[in-house]
Protein backbone atom coordinates (compact mmCIF):
# COMPACT_ATOMS: atom_id res chain seq x y z
CA UNK A 1 0.00 0.00 0.00
CA UNK A 2 1.09 3.40 -0.73
CA UNK A 3 0.14 6.28 1.52
CA UNK A 4 -1.15 9.66 -0.03
CA UNK A 5 3.00 11.16 0.30
CA UNK A 6 3.62 7.97 -1.74
CA UNK A 7 5.64 6.33 0.99
CA UNK A 8 5.62 2.43 1.11
CA UNK A 9 3.59 0.91 3.96
CA UNK A 10 2.38 -2.20 5.36
CA UNK A 11 0.17 -4.41 7.11
CA UNK A 12 1.17 -5.89 10.48
CA UNK A 13 0.30 -9.03 12.09
CA UNK A 14 -2.34 -7.60 13.60
CA UNK A 15 -3.97 -6.47 10.71
CA UNK A 16 -3.12 -2.73 10.66
CA UNK A 17 -2.01 -0.31 9.16
CA UNK A 18 0.28 2.46 10.60
CA UNK A 19 2.97 5.12 8.71
CA UNK A 20 2.21 8.50 7.84
CA UNK A 21 -1.49 9.84 6.90
CA UNK A 22 -3.39 6.69 5.50
CA UNK A 23 -6.12 6.36 3.81
CA UNK A 24 -7.73 4.60 7.01
CA UNK A 25 -7.34 7.39 8.60
CA UNK A 26 -7.01 10.81 6.80
CA UNK A 27 -6.27 14.17 7.90
CA UNK A 28 -9.34 16.24 8.76
CA UNK A 29 -9.41 19.59 9.54
CA UNK A 30 -12.75 20.86 10.82
CA UNK A 31 -14.16 24.42 9.86
CA UNK A 32 -17.42 26.51 10.58
CA UNK A 33 -18.00 30.33 10.28
CA UNK A 34 -20.00 32.28 12.93
CA UNK A 35 -23.14 34.37 12.97
CA UNK A 36 -26.07 35.30 14.38
CA UNK A 37 -29.29 34.10 13.29
CA UNK A 38 -31.32 37.26 14.23
CA UNK A 39 -29.41 39.32 11.53
CA UNK A 40 -30.61 37.42 8.67
CA UNK A 41 -33.77 39.14 8.12
CA UNK A 42 -32.70 42.78 9.83
CA UNK A 43 -29.99 43.15 6.69
CA UNK A 44 -30.64 41.74 3.21
CA UNK A 45 -27.71 40.49 1.79
CA UNK A 46 -25.59 39.55 4.84
CA UNK A 47 -25.84 36.00 5.35
CA UNK A 48 -24.96 34.97 1.75
CA UNK A 49 -22.29 37.57 1.67
CA UNK A 50 -20.41 36.12 5.03
CA UNK A 51 -21.09 32.31 4.11
CA UNK A 52 -19.18 33.32 0.32
CA UNK A 53 -16.38 34.66 2.73
CA UNK A 54 -16.47 31.24 4.52
CA UNK A 55 -16.13 29.37 0.81
CA UNK A 56 -12.88 31.02 0.12
CA UNK A 57 -11.59 29.91 3.15
CA UNK A 58 -12.36 26.54 2.63
CA UNK A 59 -11.10 26.99 -0.86
CA UNK A 60 -7.92 27.90 0.31
CA UNK A 61 -7.99 25.31 3.25
CA UNK A 62 -7.89 22.48 0.00
CA UNK A 63 -4.53 21.16 -0.51
CA UNK A 64 -3.39 17.20 -1.15
CA UNK A 65 -3.26 15.13 2.07
CA UNK A 66 -6.34 17.33 3.53
CA UNK A 67 -9.78 16.97 4.03
CA UNK A 68 -12.09 19.76 5.02
CA UNK A 69 -15.16 19.38 6.85
CA UNK A 70 -17.52 22.49 6.55
CA UNK A 71 -20.31 22.79 8.38
CA UNK A 72 -20.98 26.27 7.26
CA UNK A 73 -22.21 29.02 9.09
CA UNK A 74 -23.27 28.42 12.69
CA UNK A 75 -25.73 30.52 14.08
CA UNK A 76 -27.50 29.25 17.09
CA UNK A 77 -26.67 27.48 20.36
CA UNK A 78 -28.94 25.08 19.08
CA UNK A 79 -26.78 24.83 15.56
CA UNK A 80 -23.87 24.93 17.90
CA UNK A 81 -24.35 21.44 19.53
CA UNK A 82 -25.11 19.73 16.35
CA UNK A 83 -22.21 20.54 14.60
CA UNK A 84 -20.23 19.29 17.67
CA UNK A 85 -21.62 16.43 17.52
CA UNK A 86 -21.28 16.53 13.44
CA UNK A 87 -17.65 17.07 14.07
CA UNK A 88 -16.90 14.54 16.64
CA UNK A 89 -18.40 11.98 14.07
CA UNK A 90 -16.03 13.10 10.89
CA UNK A 91 -13.18 12.35 13.51
CA UNK A 92 -11.60 15.98 13.11
CA UNK A 93 -8.16 16.78 14.01
CA UNK A 94 -8.10 20.00 13.92
CA UNK A 95 -11.05 22.63 14.65
CA UNK A 96 -11.07 26.35 12.56
CA UNK A 97 -13.37 28.92 13.80
CA UNK A 98 -13.63 31.56 10.96
CA UNK A 99 -15.50 34.84 12.74
CA UNK A 100 -17.26 36.53 9.89
CA UNK A 101 -19.22 38.91 11.92
CA UNK A 102 -20.31 39.31 15.95
CA UNK A 103 -21.61 36.28 17.33
CA UNK A 104 -22.84 34.86 20.56
CA UNK A 105 -20.29 32.80 22.55
CA UNK A 106 -23.58 30.05 23.01
CA UNK A 107 -22.92 29.60 19.18
CA UNK A 108 -19.45 28.34 19.45
CA UNK A 109 -18.58 26.64 23.12
CA UNK A 110 -20.90 23.57 22.51
CA UNK A 111 -18.63 22.90 19.38
CA UNK A 112 -15.46 23.29 21.08
CA UNK A 113 -16.59 21.34 23.86
CA UNK A 114 -17.73 18.58 21.88
CA UNK A 115 -15.66 18.12 19.20
CA UNK A 116 -12.50 17.87 21.64
CA UNK A 117 -9.50 18.68 19.12
CA UNK A 118 -7.56 21.85 19.35
CA UNK A 119 -9.15 25.04 18.32
CA UNK A 120 -7.83 27.81 16.00
CA UNK A 121 -9.67 31.23 15.48
CA UNK A 122 -9.72 32.83 12.56
CA UNK A 123 -10.44 36.66 12.64
CA UNK A 124 -10.11 37.73 9.05
CA UNK A 125 -11.66 41.10 7.97
CA UNK A 126 -12.46 40.97 4.06
CA UNK A 127 -10.66 44.11 2.77
CA UNK A 128 -7.70 46.30 4.38
CA UNK A 129 -10.61 49.00 5.97
CA UNK A 130 -13.95 49.96 4.77
CA UNK A 131 -14.33 52.52 2.66
CA UNK A 132 -15.39 55.37 5.36
CA UNK A 133 -16.32 57.92 2.46
CA UNK A 134 -18.26 55.97 0.56
CA UNK A 135 -19.88 54.44 3.18
CA UNK A 136 -21.02 57.38 5.17
CA UNK A 137 -22.68 57.89 2.04
CA UNK A 138 -25.18 55.17 2.11
CA UNK A 139 -27.72 57.74 3.91
CA UNK A 140 -29.56 54.40 4.98
CA UNK A 141 -28.93 53.48 8.55
CA UNK A 142 -30.29 50.20 8.21
CA UNK A 143 -28.09 49.12 5.18
CA UNK A 144 -24.90 50.94 7.05
CA UNK A 145 -25.47 48.79 9.69
CA UNK A 146 -25.38 45.36 7.86
CA UNK A 147 -22.28 46.49 6.13
CA UNK A 148 -20.28 47.08 9.15
CA UNK A 149 -21.79 44.13 10.27
CA UNK A 150 -19.72 42.54 7.83
CA UNK A 151 -16.59 43.77 8.66
CA UNK A 152 -16.46 43.43 12.74
CA UNK A 153 -15.04 40.31 12.68
CA UNK A 154 -12.98 41.64 15.20
CA UNK A 155 -15.94 42.26 17.93
CA UNK A 156 -16.63 38.63 19.57
CA UNK A 157 -13.08 37.84 19.65
CA UNK A 158 -12.45 38.85 23.18
CA UNK A 159 -16.16 37.51 24.65
CA UNK A 160 -15.22 33.96 22.90
CA UNK A 161 -11.46 33.98 24.68
CA UNK A 162 -13.27 34.98 28.12
CA UNK A 163 -15.35 31.74 27.49
CA UNK A 164 -12.66 29.38 26.47
CA UNK A 165 -10.51 30.76 29.36
CA UNK A 166 -13.01 30.73 32.04
CA UNK A 167 -13.80 26.41 30.50
CA UNK A 168 -10.54 25.67 30.43
CA UNK A 169 -10.19 25.49 26.56
CA UNK A 170 -6.89 26.21 24.59
CA UNK A 171 -7.60 28.34 21.72
CA UNK A 172 -4.82 29.98 19.35
CA UNK A 173 -5.54 32.82 16.99
CA UNK A 174 -4.74 34.53 13.73
CA UNK A 175 -5.75 37.93 12.84
CA UNK A 176 -5.30 39.76 9.75
CA UNK A 177 -7.42 39.80 6.11
CA UNK A 178 -9.19 37.33 4.07
CA UNK A 179 -7.28 37.93 0.81
CA UNK A 180 -3.67 39.83 0.17
CA UNK A 181 -2.45 38.82 3.57
CA UNK A 182 0.68 36.52 3.07
CA UNK A 183 1.49 37.06 6.59
CA UNK A 184 -1.86 36.00 8.15
CA UNK A 185 -2.24 32.83 5.36
CA UNK A 186 1.08 31.74 6.05
CA UNK A 187 0.09 31.44 9.75
CA UNK A 188 -2.96 29.42 8.95
CA UNK A 189 -0.92 27.07 6.46
CA UNK A 190 1.24 26.57 9.31
CA UNK A 191 -1.22 25.79 11.52
CA UNK A 192 -2.32 23.39 9.19
CA UNK A 193 1.10 21.81 8.28
CA UNK A 194 1.88 21.47 12.12
CA UNK A 195 -1.76 19.66 12.74
CA UNK A 196 -1.08 17.18 10.01
CA UNK A 197 2.78 16.68 11.35
CA UNK A 198 0.54 15.97 14.63
CA UNK A 199 -1.40 13.24 12.96
CA UNK A 200 1.57 11.55 11.34
CA UNK A 201 2.85 11.06 14.79
CA UNK A 202 -0.40 10.51 16.32
CA UNK A 203 -0.19 7.18 13.45
CA UNK A 204 3.00 6.45 13.20
CA UNK A 205 5.13 2.69 14.12
CA UNK A 206 8.13 3.22 15.24
CA UNK A 207 9.96 -0.01 15.28
CA UNK A 208 12.71 -0.76 17.88
CA UNK A 209 15.14 -3.36 17.16
CA UNK A 210 17.63 -4.40 19.21
CA UNK A 211 18.51 -2.67 22.60
CA UNK A 212 20.58 -0.04 23.46
CA UNK A 213 24.53 1.38 22.99
CA UNK A 214 25.34 0.28 26.48
CA UNK A 215 26.41 3.32 28.96
CA UNK A 216 25.10 5.89 26.72
CA UNK A 217 23.20 7.16 29.14
CA UNK A 218 21.10 9.96 28.12
CA UNK A 219 19.68 8.12 25.49
CA UNK A 220 17.89 5.77 27.08
CA UNK A 221 14.29 7.10 26.86
CA UNK A 222 10.72 6.61 28.62
CA UNK A 223 8.93 4.80 26.04
CA UNK A 224 5.46 5.25 27.91
CA UNK A 225 6.52 9.01 27.77
CA UNK A 226 6.79 9.07 24.24
CA UNK A 227 3.63 7.37 23.27
CA UNK A 228 1.43 9.65 25.30
CA UNK A 229 3.06 12.32 24.15
CA UNK A 230 3.18 11.83 20.32
CA UNK A 231 0.95 9.03 20.27
CA UNK A 232 1.96 6.31 17.76
CA UNK A 233 2.41 2.59 18.38
CA UNK A 234 6.26 1.27 19.65
CA UNK A 235 6.62 -2.38 18.23
CA UNK A 236 9.39 -4.41 19.18
CA UNK A 237 11.56 -6.12 16.74
CA UNK A 238 14.09 -8.87 16.35
CA UNK A 239 17.36 -8.56 14.85
CA UNK A 240 16.91 -12.50 14.08
CA UNK A 241 14.02 -11.77 12.19
CA UNK A 242 15.62 -9.53 10.03
CA UNK A 243 18.60 -11.99 9.39
CA UNK A 244 16.20 -14.71 8.69
CA UNK A 245 14.86 -12.79 6.10
CA UNK A 246 18.37 -11.96 4.76
CA UNK A 247 18.43 -15.80 4.15
CA UNK A 248 15.55 -15.75 1.68
CA UNK A 249 16.69 -13.09 -0.34
CA UNK A 250 16.88 -14.17 -3.65
CA UNK A 251 20.33 -13.52 -6.22
CA UNK A 252 18.50 -11.67 -8.24
CA UNK A 253 17.00 -9.38 -5.58
CA UNK A 254 20.37 -8.54 -4.67
CA UNK A 255 21.62 -7.50 -7.97
CA UNK A 256 18.43 -5.19 -8.86
CA UNK A 257 19.56 -3.57 -5.79
CA UNK A 258 22.95 -3.13 -6.01
CA UNK A 259 21.57 -1.21 -9.70
CA UNK A 260 19.93 0.85 -7.22
CA UNK A 261 22.82 1.70 -4.98
CA UNK A 262 24.81 2.88 -8.51
CA UNK A 263 21.94 4.99 -9.32
CA UNK A 264 21.44 6.13 -6.22
CA UNK A 265 24.61 6.75 -4.49
CA UNK A 266 28.52 7.89 -5.59
CA UNK A 267 29.81 4.45 -5.19
CA UNK A 268 33.91 4.89 -4.76
CA UNK A 269 36.15 2.87 -6.47
CA UNK A 270 37.31 1.09 -3.17
CA UNK A 271 34.05 -0.30 -2.64
CA UNK A 272 34.29 -4.06 -3.15
CA UNK A 273 31.62 -6.19 -4.95
CA UNK A 274 30.90 -8.63 -2.20
CA UNK A 275 30.40 -5.73 0.43
CA UNK A 276 28.27 -3.91 -1.97
CA UNK A 277 26.03 -7.69 -1.83
CA UNK A 278 26.42 -8.05 1.33
CA UNK A 279 24.22 -4.38 2.15
CA UNK A 280 21.86 -5.23 -0.49
CA UNK A 281 20.84 -8.34 1.07
CA UNK A 282 20.38 -6.74 3.88
CA UNK A 283 19.00 -3.62 2.12
CA UNK A 284 15.62 -6.27 0.44
CA UNK A 285 15.74 -7.88 4.18
CA UNK A 286 15.40 -4.48 5.73
CA UNK A 287 12.37 -3.23 2.76
CA UNK A 288 10.43 -6.43 3.97
CA UNK A 289 10.55 -5.96 7.60
CA UNK A 290 9.09 -2.76 7.48
CA UNK A 291 6.63 -3.64 5.29
CA UNK A 292 5.86 -6.51 7.12
CA UNK A 293 5.36 -4.85 10.30
CA UNK A 294 4.26 -1.48 9.14
CA UNK A 295 6.54 0.57 10.24
CA UNK A 296 7.02 4.15 9.61
CA UNK A 297 10.25 4.72 11.36
CA UNK A 298 13.13 2.65 13.46
CA UNK A 299 15.85 3.13 16.22
CA UNK A 300 18.32 0.24 15.94
CA UNK A 301 21.13 -0.93 17.67
CA UNK A 302 22.65 -4.54 17.90
CA UNK A 303 26.40 -5.77 18.09
CA UNK A 304 25.71 -8.79 17.14
CA UNK A 305 29.12 -10.56 18.57
CA UNK A 306 28.79 -14.35 19.30
CA UNK A 307 26.16 -14.56 16.39
CA UNK A 308 27.79 -14.68 12.80
CA UNK A 309 24.60 -14.30 11.31
CA UNK A 310 23.28 -11.10 13.09
CA UNK A 311 27.16 -9.58 13.27
CA UNK A 312 27.04 -10.03 9.21
CA UNK A 313 23.49 -8.49 9.14
CA UNK A 314 24.04 -5.32 11.49
CA UNK A 315 27.39 -4.75 9.95
CA UNK A 316 25.95 -4.36 6.53
CA UNK A 317 22.85 -1.63 7.52
CA UNK A 318 23.73 1.53 6.58
CA UNK A 319 22.60 1.42 2.88
CA UNK A 320 19.84 -0.02 3.01
CA UNK A 321 18.42 2.30 6.35
CA UNK A 322 19.60 5.38 4.11
CA UNK A 323 17.54 4.03 1.56
CA UNK A 324 14.90 4.02 3.67
CA UNK A 325 14.67 7.05 5.54
CA UNK A 326 14.99 8.91 2.05
CA UNK A 327 11.43 6.90 1.59
CA UNK A 328 10.18 8.68 4.64
CA UNK A 329 10.41 6.23 7.16
CA UNK A 330 13.56 7.63 9.13
CA UNK A 331 16.05 5.18 10.88
CA UNK A 332 18.26 6.28 13.97
CA UNK A 333 21.38 4.28 15.15
CA UNK A 334 22.52 4.04 18.50
CA UNK A 335 18.66 3.06 19.54
CA UNK A 336 17.68 6.50 19.98
CA UNK A 337 14.35 6.82 20.66
CA UNK A 338 14.26 10.37 21.16
CA UNK A 339 16.12 11.05 17.78
CA UNK A 340 13.91 8.83 15.46
CA UNK A 341 10.71 11.05 16.72
CA UNK A 342 12.23 13.88 16.03
CA UNK A 343 13.79 12.74 12.41
CA UNK A 344 9.88 11.93 11.98
CA UNK A 345 8.96 15.11 12.99
CA UNK A 346 11.42 17.03 10.70
CA UNK A 347 10.74 14.46 7.81
CA UNK A 348 6.93 15.33 7.93
CA UNK A 349 6.91 18.99 7.47
CA UNK A 350 9.15 17.76 4.18
CA UNK A 351 12.52 19.11 5.12
CA UNK A 352 14.29 16.10 5.71
CA UNK A 353 15.78 14.92 9.56
CA UNK A 354 19.34 13.64 9.48
CA UNK A 355 20.93 11.89 12.37
CA UNK A 356 23.68 14.03 13.96
CA UNK A 357 25.39 14.88 17.00
CA UNK A 358 28.56 17.71 17.12
CA UNK A 359 31.53 16.45 15.54
CA UNK A 360 34.17 19.10 15.87
CA UNK A 361 34.11 22.98 16.69
CA UNK A 362 35.94 25.15 14.16
CA UNK A 363 36.76 28.53 15.94
CA UNK A 364 38.82 29.95 13.45
CA UNK A 365 35.33 29.72 10.85
CA UNK A 366 33.01 30.18 13.35
CA UNK A 367 31.22 26.80 12.82
CA UNK A 368 30.24 23.98 14.18
CA UNK A 369 30.95 20.90 12.43
CA UNK A 370 27.75 17.79 13.30
CA UNK A 371 27.37 14.56 11.55
CA UNK A 372 27.26 10.68 12.17
CA UNK A 373 28.15 7.49 11.30
CA UNK A 374 24.95 5.07 9.95
CA UNK A 375 22.61 6.10 7.40
CA UNK A 376 22.19 9.58 6.32
CA UNK A 377 19.27 11.57 4.69
CA UNK A 378 20.42 11.53 1.23
CA UNK A 379 17.46 13.34 0.24
CA UNK A 380 18.93 16.46 1.90
CA UNK A 381 22.49 15.74 0.49
CA UNK A 382 24.51 18.48 -0.67
CA UNK A 383 25.54 16.57 -4.18
CA UNK A 384 25.81 12.90 -4.91
CA UNK A 385 26.39 10.99 -1.74
CA UNK A 386 29.29 9.29 -1.20
CA UNK A 387 29.65 5.49 -0.19
CA UNK A 388 33.02 4.34 1.24
CA UNK A 389 34.39 1.28 3.05
CA UNK A 390 35.06 1.32 6.62
CA UNK A 391 37.57 -1.34 8.47
CA UNK A 392 35.82 -0.66 11.23
CA UNK A 393 33.02 0.81 12.41
CA UNK A 394 34.30 3.32 15.66
CA UNK A 395 32.44 2.04 18.72
CA UNK A 396 31.29 -0.94 16.90
CA UNK A 397 30.95 -4.38 16.15
CA UNK A 398 32.01 -5.03 12.44
CA UNK A 399 32.91 -3.80 9.43
CA UNK A 400 31.45 -2.79 5.96
CA UNK A 401 30.25 0.06 3.34
CA UNK A 402 28.88 3.78 4.83
CA UNK A 403 27.92 6.51 3.65
CA UNK A 404 29.15 10.51 3.26
CA UNK A 405 27.74 13.16 3.31
CA UNK A 406 27.07 17.06 4.34
CA UNK A 407 23.58 18.62 3.96
CA UNK A 408 22.67 21.28 0.98
CA UNK A 409 23.90 24.80 1.87
CA UNK A 410 21.69 27.08 2.96
CA UNK A 411 18.94 27.67 5.96
CA UNK A 412 18.83 24.75 8.39
CA UNK A 413 16.75 23.93 11.69
CA UNK A 414 17.95 21.59 14.38
CA UNK A 415 15.62 19.52 16.50
CA UNK A 416 16.20 17.94 20.01
CA UNK A 417 13.58 15.54 21.47
CA UNK A 418 14.16 16.16 25.01
CA UNK A 419 13.25 14.32 28.24
CA UNK A 420 13.49 16.70 30.82
CA UNK A 421 13.27 14.37 34.23
CA UNK A 422 10.07 16.14 34.99
CA UNK A 423 7.96 13.35 33.51
CA UNK A 424 7.51 15.55 30.64
CA UNK A 425 8.98 15.96 26.77
CA UNK A 426 10.02 19.49 25.02
CA UNK A 427 11.39 20.89 21.86
CA UNK A 428 14.45 21.82 21.41
CA UNK A 429 14.52 24.04 17.98
CA UNK A 430 17.55 26.27 16.77
CA UNK A 431 17.78 27.96 13.19
CA UNK A 432 21.70 27.94 11.99
CA UNK A 433 22.80 27.83 7.99
CA UNK A 434 25.07 24.80 6.41
CA UNK A 435 28.04 26.07 5.03
CA UNK A 436 30.37 25.32 2.51
CA UNK A 437 33.97 24.22 3.57
CA UNK A 438 36.01 21.50 4.34
CA UNK A 439 34.70 18.53 6.08
CA UNK A 440 36.30 15.04 7.11
CA UNK A 441 36.49 12.24 4.48
CA UNK A 442 35.73 9.58 6.96
CA UNK A 443 32.39 8.27 5.88
CA UNK A 444 30.28 9.91 8.07
CA UNK A 445 27.79 12.27 7.43
CA UNK A 446 29.32 15.43 9.04
CA UNK A 447 28.42 19.34 7.74
CA UNK A 448 29.47 22.59 8.74
CA UNK A 449 26.58 24.56 10.58
CA UNK A 450 26.71 28.68 11.33
CA UNK A 451 24.47 30.04 14.12
CA UNK A 452 23.48 33.74 14.78
CA UNK A 453 24.87 33.99 17.76
CA UNK A 454 28.13 32.89 16.90
CA UNK A 455 29.79 28.64 17.31
CA UNK A 456 30.76 29.13 21.28
CA UNK A 457 27.57 30.93 22.72
CA UNK A 458 25.16 28.42 20.31
CA UNK A 459 27.08 25.27 21.69
CA UNK A 460 26.94 26.93 25.87
CA UNK A 461 22.90 27.33 25.01
CA UNK A 462 22.37 24.40 23.23
CA UNK A 463 23.85 22.27 25.96
CA UNK A 464 21.96 24.39 28.76
CA UNK A 465 18.61 22.98 28.08
CA UNK A 466 20.21 18.89 28.86
CA UNK A 467 19.30 17.45 25.53
CA UNK A 468 20.68 14.13 24.79
CA UNK A 469 23.83 13.85 22.58
CA UNK A 470 22.03 13.72 19.01
CA UNK A 471 19.46 15.90 17.36
CA UNK A 472 17.93 15.56 13.97
CA UNK A 473 18.96 18.64 11.56
CA UNK A 474 16.20 19.44 8.19
CA UNK A 475 16.73 21.99 5.59
CA UNK A 476 15.17 25.24 5.69
CA UNK A 477 13.92 27.00 8.25
CA UNK A 478 10.95 25.92 10.46
CA UNK A 479 11.38 26.94 13.91
CA UNK A 480 7.28 28.96 14.10
CA UNK A 481 6.15 25.36 12.82
CA UNK A 482 7.55 23.87 15.33
CA UNK A 483 6.16 25.76 18.09
CA UNK A 484 3.06 25.27 16.37
CA UNK A 485 3.37 21.78 16.63
CA UNK A 486 4.23 22.09 20.20
CA UNK A 487 0.86 24.01 21.02
CA UNK A 488 -0.73 20.95 19.39
CA UNK A 489 0.66 18.35 21.46
CA UNK A 490 0.93 21.13 24.95
CA UNK A 491 4.59 20.83 24.73
CA UNK A 492 7.13 23.46 25.58
CA UNK A 493 8.98 24.72 22.58
CA UNK A 494 12.47 25.92 23.99
CA UNK A 495 14.20 28.32 20.93
CA UNK A 496 18.10 28.30 21.11
CA UNK A 497 17.97 30.59 17.92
Amino acid sequence: MKTNQGVETGQSAEGTVSTLNTPLFPFKVGLFGIGLDTYWAQFDGLEARLKGYLQRVESRFRRPGVEVVNLGLVDSPEKALVAGHQFRQADIDLLFIYVTTYALSATVLPVVQRAKVPVIVLNLAPEPAINYEWFNQLNDRTRMTGEWLAYCSACPVPEMANVFRRAGIPFHQVTGMLENDPEGWQEIDEWIEAGRVAHVMAHNCLGLMGNYYSGMLDIYSDLTLQNATFGGHMKIVEVDELSALREAVSPEQVKERTAVFAETFDVQADCLPEELARAARTSVALDQLVATHGLGSLAYYHKGSGNPANEDTMSSVILGNSLLTARGIPVAGEYEVKNAQAMKIMDSFGVGGSFTEYYAMDFAADVVLMGHDGPGHIRIAEGKTKVRPLYVYHGKVGRGLSVEMSVKNGPVTLLSVVENGNGKISLLVAEGESVPGPILHIGNTNSRYRFSPGARNFVHTWNSHGPAHHCAVGVGHIASKLAKLGALLKVEVIRVC
